[in-house]
């Protein structure tokens, strides 16, 4: 039988925090998310409700922070007599700020898990990332 070794402490390092995300690289995100949903992802992606009202839809696509994260993300319709709510909110795409005005760019797994695809990528590139690639569908 082997025998066990004993239990020994291990310093671990603290992590380091993350930086904060100024105002104005806020404003500049929030402003340039806001024309690619409007210009590009509205249009391909919110369609009018079907006609067979069992089925979830998507009505809206927006937006937000949250801490050092900006989300994308679709609005569903639930139409069905089994809805627990009217709508829902589903998150598709995740731009985490590290700093220096970079970006990593996440999609949201089938597992409910994000995937981090692309790794210190600047604003126009994660939005071109999300326009054009097809792990992002809203």
């Amino acid at each position: 039988m082997a025998k066990k070794q004993p239990k020994r402490w291990v310093y671990s390092p603290p992590k380091p925090a993350k930086p904060s995300v100024p105002e104005a690289v806020k404003a500049q995100v929030e402003a340039k998310a806001r024309e690619l949903i409007d210009t590009v992802l509205k249009p391909q992606h919110v369609k009018p409700p079907p006609k067979d009202e069992r089925f979830n839809y998507s009505i809206d696509l927006g937006g937000k922070w949250y801490r050092s994260y900006f989300y994308f993300f679709s609005t569903y319709a639930c139409p069905g007599p089994n809805a627990l709510s009217p709508t829902f909110e589903s998150k598709f795409a995740r731009m985490e700020y590290v700093g220096n005005d970079k970006f990593n760019l996440s999609y949201m797994r089938h597992t409910d898990q994000w995937f981090e695809l692309f790794t210190d990528q600047s604003l126009d590139d994660c939005l071109k990332a999300i326009r054009e690639d097809p792990w992002f569908p809203p």
